[in-house]
């Protein structure tokens, strides 16, 4: 049975290691994982943690409203394509708008731009190159 937990952040550390970081010496560990106002989801198929997903209050000056940043997107390689992430997506939407965010941006990876345009996201900007991770645009969805 699938269900979407919130989780801590710590629970998000082998999925963003293994498919974030994989073969790199960035962190795992991003800014605002333990700030007392970031949410972290957890997709589970029996019990079994599939799918993760951080949001942490940040805001760009170039978007209005209240805001906050998806950070730590990742599904593990054997659950890929089966709509975790998307499930994630509109759990967090709903928890989110319920909490007044009017939001959301990330720094999204190029092969994963597809995904993120399916669930309402839009692109802005140029591309941008993040060392050791590779090209980058920003993009948001207003809830």
């Amino acid at each position: 049975m699938i269900q979407i937990k919130e989780i801590k952040a710590k629970d998000t550390y082998p999925i963003r290691k293994a498919v974030l970081r994989k073969n790199m010496t960035l962190s795992h560990e991003m800014p605002g994982d333990h700030d007392p106002d970031s949410l972290h989801l957890g997709v589970y198929d029996d019990e079994q943690l599939l799918c993760v997903g951080s949001f942490m209050m940040a805001s760009r000056n170039d978007l209005g409203g209240k805001q906050c940043q998806l950070r730590g997107m990742a599904t593990s390689e054997t659950a890929q394509g089966k709509g975790y992430g998307k499930l994630l997506l509109e759990k967090a939407e709903g928890l989110l708008k319920n909490k007044g965010i009017d939001l959301i941006w990330c720094n999204a990876r190029v092969a994963a731009l597809d995904f993120y345009k399916r669930s309402g996201y839009q692109v802005m900007g140029d591309v941008f190159e993040v060392p050791q991770v590779g090209p980058h645009f920003v993009m948001f969805k207003s809830l």
